[in-house]
């Protein structure tokens, strides 16, 4: 679960306007950030196979919003992929 501050800071760094909280470049964010925290929670708990499922679900989820930022602007794609250092 992030934290208010810590969410607002992701969205300043990723957001392409001033008004844009939930568009596919801050979601792609949020969900980075997610899954980072939960990895380090299951290096952790190793037999938590709930949140291992949750894990996947947040990482295909990035996934889709990835491939429609690709579809619809790819220089936004590149540039966020950059900025998040995702492969």
């Amino acid at each position: 679960m992030l934290k208010k501050e810590k969410k607002q800071d992701i969205i300043k760094k990723v957001r392409k306007h001033e008004a844009d909280t939930g568009s596919a470049r801050v979601q792609v964010g949020l969900l980075t950030e997610q899954i980072d925290q939960l990895t380090k929670h299951l290096k952790k708990n190793k037999k938590d196979n709930h949140s291992r499922r949750g894990l996947l679900q947040m990482v295909a989820d990035r996934r889709t919003h990835l491939k429609y930022l690709l579809k619809k602007d790819k220089k936004s794609h590149d540039e966020l992929v950059k900025k998040l250092e995702l492969k």
